[in-house]
């Protein structure tokens, strides 16, 4: 193919398609030779949208903030010693739970693998393209209480996080709610509700739903407002069971 020359190249630029550019500009023309102009064209197109695609979807795993960055739900350790239904975490990974607005539990005992499989789940998210993000509750409730200084600083951090098309939260119902967090969570879940995904990592191990409401009721203060919050929870949600083995532990042991 014909090298383009600087006022092209310089155009190209202009209109932000370095990538294209640079796809002409790599392609071999050893490799092209005796292709027709309009096969040269298609490569050096597959080659520009694979680096843009590439490039959008590690932007948006930099700004998902994962805790694990590099989780993959393909390298679960110990799948089946630790009771993790190796079919279930395949289905996760498809995302299909984020087109029907389903949500995710991650239950079980401290270092488990939550943290991971929740990271690891907003990863596979951003690798579909879909805007991920992952906080801790504390730092949810911390920036809340921030936005509460600024001008119009609730509606814009409530618009914010209702907008994530897949949010996790991490270390949730870790400590009780007292009624401020309450009243973020209730209007937080409301707009979320039946428009996007969420994932709550939780300590609390139980094996169905029914055991869970009454634990997360009562952190929540029991009442109707604990109704109305888990009644945006529990009912189009996927369970996943961590169990009780403590993988850093196991890491540590590994180490030795």
């Amino acid at each position: 193919m014909t090298r383009l020359d600087g006022e092209t190249k310089r155009k190209l630029r202009e209109m932000g398609v370095v990538s294209l550019l640079d796809a002409f500009e790599t392609q071999d023309d050893t490799l092209t030779l005796g292709m027709a102009f309009e096969e040269r064209v298609k490569l050096v197109v597959d080659d520009a949208h694979a680096t843009f695609t590439h490039s959008k979807v590690e932007g948006l795993i930099r700004r998902a903030g994962l805790r694990y960055p590099d989780a993959d739900l393909r390298r679960v350790d110990l799948v089946e010693q630790r009771g993790l239904d190796r079919a279930a975490l395949a289905q996760l990974g498809t995302c299909s739970f984020i087109a029907r607005q389903q949500n995710v539990v991650f239950q079980g005992f401290t270092g488990s693998g939550k943290s991971y499989l929740g990271s690891a789940l907003a990863r596979q998210a951003c690798q579909h393209r879909y805007r991920a993000h992952y906080i801790r509750m504390p730092d949810l409730e911390e920036s809340w209480a921030a936005a509460h200084d600024k001008p119009g600083g609730r509606e814009k951090w409530l618009r914010k996080f209702a907008t994530f098309t897949l949010l996790v939260v991490d270390e949730w119902l870790l400590d009780e709610t007292d009624d401020e967090v309450r009243s973020m969570l209730l209007e937080l879940l409301e707009r979320r509700y039946d428009a996007t995904s969420t994932v709550f990592c939780t300590q609390y191990a139980k094996k169905d739903w029914q055991y869970a409401k009454k634990d997360w009721h009562q952190r929540f203060g029991g009442g109707v407002h604990a109704d109305a919050i888990m009644d945006r929870i529990v009912h189009n949600t996927i369970w996943i069971t961590t169990g009780d083995m403590n993988m850093r532990e196991q890491v540590a042991l590994s180490a030795v």
